[in-house]
């Protein structure tokens, strides 16, 4: 008999866990832990929550726990258990009726394990263990499909993902992370109905698309199967326009962006954190629409050209992050990467205040990293790195960016008046501290010609 292994897990939540099941089994009930925590011990990686489902109905379950319960999926036989400082999703056994909006049954009824199994997405996440056995309940073959690396829908593959279009994007996700391949039924399905993802919020397709970029071990693996299966054309049209763009092979021999871009983010060990994530995926998302074939101005030499393509991403970066509907926090952060990215090139040449002022940026660590994972995956040139990390780390005991010396209200104090002239002003002075030209309010006062 298969047991699950839960050694690698956060012990307390599966204590947790265990409790619950065991005032439900007192009860009367049948329970079992079911779902993606299932997979994740079969497969020993580490649980993050655990999903229990049982036969107790919802008003059972809320006997069972009264005054540390919620009933926000009641409509749907589930219904949120409090224990300590963990919360999970208790579920009634139930087959579900037909899905009207692409992700929710018309009607539910309440059933057994057996039924509640054939209802669920992929093999892999149909599979129950015993909560006090750890022994594994296999109704939908996910044990063996684990045991050969398979994702494969339940059932028939168009059947379960009509019922929830996301799924589509959700085989991707597992197939990526979990290094699987897709079945070829489900393959097929997925292809046929890619252009059925536009009916899923944007919310939602952001989500599991964020969750893919930054969990996956090769993020290219999983654009390459977003691509092909005709899914990323429908939300990141964008990023497939990046395929086939060709670069100057003396500065890009690893070939054309799309390359480029997903073996920088192969070089981003997983867990990513989705700003540098995202800000590799659109560094270059201007250069298709900035692609040139043409002479330079000075030398005459032709070649491909990408003029002012940092410029246009950030736009662009700006328009697809808010169509997606991520956070504000998180677009400005990212575009503060793609604007900067080619920076660091001439940093050699900059004057040390626009260079103290590059350093300063709140995403400098992010942005070096892009920096250093640009130039490895393309001519391999990391001078323009060494040097700013060089010079970020002769700043390492005092701010890239101190507080400026002299302030408007201090100006204002010395007889100027505020205005668009003022902080020119201030710019100019706080440029010669950065240079290590003005050091104290005196020497400002002299530079101003005050007496």
């Amino acid at each position: 008999m298969v047991k699950a292994d839960f050694s690698r897990s956060d012990q307390a939540l599966l204590e947790a866990a265990s409790a619950t099941a065991r005032k439900l089994a007192d009860a009367g009930h049948t329970v079992l832990f079911a779902g993606g925590c299932v997979r994740d011990a079969l497969c020993r990686r580490p649980v993050k929550d655990i999903d229990i489902a049982t036969s107790a109905r919802p008003e059972e379950v809320e006997a069972v726990f009264k005054g540390r319960s919620v009933s926000v999926g009641k409509a749907f036989g589930v219904i949120v258990v409090l224990c300590g400082r963990y919360q999970f999703d208790v579920a009634t056994f139930r087959n579900d009726g037909a899905y009207i909006d692409g992700r929710h049954p018309e009607q539910i009824h309440f059933s057994c394990p057996e039924e509640d199994a054939q209802r669920r997405d992929f093999t892999i996440n149909g599979i129950f263990c015993d909560p006090f056995s750890r022994e594994i309940i296999d109704y939908v073959g996910g044990l063996a499909d684990i045991e050969r690396g398979i994702i494969r829908a339940i059932g028939s593959a168009r059947e379960r993902l009509e019922e929830d279009h996301l799924r589509m994007l959700r085989a991707v996700r597992f197939a990526a992370v979990m290094e699987f391949t897709i079945e070829a039924q489900t393959w097929q399905a997925i292809c046929a109905l890619a252009p059925r993802i536009s009916r899923v919020s944007v919310e939602r397709i952001a989500k599991e698309f964020v969750r893919t970029l930054c969990e996956a071990p090769q993020p290219s693996i999983a654009l390459n199967m977003l691509r092909e299966s005709g899914l990323l054309v429908q939300f990141l049209p964008e990023v497939v326009a990046l395929y086939g763009v060709e670069q100057p092979p003396q500065f890009h021999p690893e070939g054309d962006v799309w390359t480029h871009t997903g073996m920088m983010l192969d070089g981003v060990e997983a867990p990513r954190d989705p700003v540098l994530a995202l800000g590799i995926l659109f560094h270059d998302i201007g250069k298709p629409v900035t692609y040139s074939y043409q002479a330079h101005p000075k030398t005459g030499e032709k070649r491909i050209r990408f003029m002012c393509h940092a410029e246009k991403g950030v736009k662009m970066t700006g328009n697809i992050m808010s169509r997606l509907k991520l956070p504000n926090s998180l677009m400005v952060a990212v575009q503060e990467l793609v604007g900067h990215h080619m920076r660091f090139i001439d940093a050699h040449k900059m004057r040390r205040a626009t260079l103290r002022r590059l350093l300063g940026l709140d995403n400098i660590h992010h942005l070096l990293e892009l920096n250093r994972l640009d130039s490895l995956c393309s001519n391999g040139d990391l001078s323009g790195w060494e040097f700013a990390v060089d010079q970020f780390e002769a700043l390492k005991d005092e701010p890239a960016l101190p507080p400026p010396l002299v302030t408007g209200r201090i100006l204002i104090e010395w007889g100027f008046k505020p205005g668009p002239q003022m902080g020119l002003l201030l710019k100019k002075l706080y440029d010669a501290q950065l240079e290590g030209q003005l050091t104290t309010l005196e020497h400002a006062r002299k530079m101003l010609r005050l007496r």
